[in-house]
């Protein structure tokens, strides 16, 4: 490990660097604060490279695990009455979850089968996120937060009151005293509420109300009518200097470049700007109230977050890991990094972080810095945790609005402009209407419209449906038109060329080329109304049948039915195991196809026919 020592020292030191402001952001992003950013980054990148499988990766809290982070946080705090200190556990507790989930996910071997995740839904989910984090900074960026606006609060006070009420009741109802008989201890509780608890619910109410996309545009006007200037401008100085540098050089991180001049100054000048919540000093404790006041109940609607967290950041890492790989002509071992990942997450819940996963720039940075082993990952880990014992209380006096702006520009870096660009060039393979749509474009703006303005967890699995519908149908559809299952004439195999006309005129041959299922089953379910009336046998010729569905099944037993309505002879030709297998264990064989209508060949199915043929009137 220590064979590259130089290399995976600079290598760590500046890729914990480019980290940190992004850290920071990231956990004021998340509602949880800095410190939940720098912790996650502390222990995430320590364990996720000492336990994983790709030797260059630094993980750390990345844009798509800070946006599903969001929503849990928020629905969570939302439930405990806009109280974190009350809802912290629970969260913790959601994160830890997520990071078990992603060591079963390598344990049992899933890590390999990331890949088939479909292009458009991560396009659209990625672009999504990018939204998410752009809008939801505009308010901050302009210095506005709804909850401490008295003119916007107020309007929440009636639904306030309602709520407080209503819980009053509910603890009533759990006390088991009968509501309607004693209004006299409703009574007497409502008497203990104070003006105080009336205004704090309003406001976390107000805060839930102008949350997420919808929400920042609900309030927007009341934004725009009460800028704050001074934030404004640092935000604005924050973008200007991130993208400004980079044009300059790439050699120094901007986004870090950006957070120390811009922050420097505003401190320096004495600006009456509003600062980051304060970042505990000391080493990080861990929060074991995960597991003394574990509630089932207060996590359970979160089961299937978790696994989407658990999900994300294997595929955001996986991503990463294929990256590292090219750069460095290196294999990662996919399963071990999904369990390293999930260690590192594990561990920063139980202290108190957000989760991540695999970080592109940052693994760009270590590796093109010299990184090469496991030890840079861990150096980078070690450093912010120098960082955060050192530097915690000057890293408090950051601006907000300096974070903000630096969200912005990873807002609009997270965006998949590849996806978006290929709309126009997309084939038009789906017929809506007059409409014709490309189904990858369909796929890609429903997860893009329905993750920024609705549920990222739920965004995500109608996008998989979709994917899954649409890829069958496609297939299916190949599938059928190269099978050959045609109902109209058919045609003239080489042994069929000199059979007697008399044969000609009283057999109609049917062939099946390629698998019979649920693309083909309309087409083959025809047969029966195109076999002329001259015919008394039918000879289906199934040599190139490979597979037979359930319902290329049903559809045969029903047009086998059809025929012996009409008393016509069928007669099966080359039946591969798989399709008689079939036909046996739901009785087509024998009841319907007598063993004596079954023939190796072709040949020896003329034979029969000839026989009997002959031998009618």
């Amino acid at each position: 490990m220590f064979k590259h020592l130089k290399g995976d020292l600079f290598g760590g030191i500046t890729a914990g660097i480019v980290a940190l402001p992004l850290a920071l952001a990231f956990g004021v992003s998340s509602g949880l604060g800095p410190s939940a950013g720098l912790y996650g980054a502390i222990f995430i990148s320590f364990f996720a490279a000492l336990f994983g499988g790709t030797n260059t990766q630094i993980s750390g809290p990345t844009a798509p695990m800070t946006a599903v982070s969001m929503v849990v946080i928020a629905g969570i705090v939302a439930i405990n009455d806009g109280d974190m200190n009350q809802a912290l556990p629970a969260i913790l507790t959601v994160f830890l979850l997520a990071g078990f989930m992603q060591i079963g996910l390598g344990l049992i071997g899933l890590g390999k089968y990331i890949k088939y995740i479909p292009y458009p839904v991560i396009s659209g989910f990625m672009t999504a996120i990018g939204i998410i984090i752009l809008v939801t900074q505009i308010l901050p960026a302009v210095g506005y937060y709804p909850k401490e606006d008295g003119a916007y609060v107020k309007q929440f006070v009636p639904m306030a009151e309602e709520n407080i009420l209503e819980k009053i009741l509910q603890e009533e109802a759990g006390e088991g005293i009968l509501v309607l008989e004693n209004f006299e201890e409703t009574i007497k509780r409502a008497e203990d509420i104070t003006p105080e608890d009336i205004q704090k619910e309003a406001s976390s109410l107000a805060a839930k109300d102008a949350s997420g996309v919808i929400g920042t545009f609900k309030v927007l006007p009341q934004a725009l009518n009460n800028i704050n200037w001074l934030e404004l401008g640092l935000a604005l100085a924050t973008i200007f200097i991130i993208y400004g540098f980079k044009r300059i050089t790439t050699k120094v991180p901007s986004t870090l470049v950006a957070l120390v001049v811009v922050s420097g100054l505003a401190y320096g000048l004495g600006l009456d700007y509003r600062p980051i919540e304060q970042i505990p000093s000391g080493l990080p404790i861990p929060n074991l109230e995960i597991f003394t006041a574990f509630k089932l109940s207060s996590i359970t609607p979160y089961i299937f977050t978790a696994l989407t967290l658990a999900l994300l950041g294997a595929i955001d890492s996986l991503l990463t890991s294929v990256i590292a790989d090219n750069m460095t002509q290196t294999k990662h071992k996919p399963n071990k990094e999904l369990v390293g990942q999930g260690i590192g997450n594990s561990i920063a819940a139980i202290f108190g972080g957000i989760p991540g996963a695999g970080a592109t720039i940052r693994t760009v940075v270590n590796i093109n810095s010299g990184g090469k082993t496991k030890l840079s990952g861990m150096i980078a880990g070690v450093l912010l945790l120098i960082i955060l014992l050192a530097l915690g209380p000057v890293a408090s006096q950051i601006p907000a609005a300096v974070l903000a702006g630096i969200l912005v520009t990873v807002g609009i870096g997270v965006m998949d402009y590849k996806g978006l660009k290929a709309i126009p060039h997309l084939p038009k393979d789906v017929t809506l209407g007059p409409l014709k749509l490309s189904s990858e474009v369909i796929i890609m703006l429903v997860v893009m419209v329905l993750s920024s303005t609705w549920n990222l967890v739920y965004a995500v699995g109608i996008g998989l449906i979709i994917a899954s519908l649409m890829f069958m149908k496609k297939i299916g559809d190949i599938t059928a038109k190269r099978s050959d299952v045609k109902p109209l004439r058919e045609e003239v195999w080489s042994d069929e060329k000199d059979l007697p006309q008399k044969i000609k005129e009283e057999v109609f041959i049917k062939h099946i080329k390629g698998p019979l299922f649920f693309g083909s089953t309309n087409e083959f379910q025809q047969l029966a109304a195109q076999i002329p009336d001259t015919a008394s046998t039918v000879v289906i010729r199934m040599g190139k049948m490979l597979y037979l569905d359930q319902s290329g099944l049903y559809a045969m037993e029903d047009v086998l039915q059809d025929l012996k309505q009409k008393n016509i002879d069928v007669l099966l030709v080359n039946i591969l195991d798989q399709p008689k297998f079939m036909m046996e264990r739901i009785g087509i064989i024998p009841d319907l196809i007598p063993p004596e209508n079954i023939f190796d060949s072709f040949k020896s199915c003329i034979h029969w026919i000839g026989d009997n043929i002959n031998a009618q009137p």
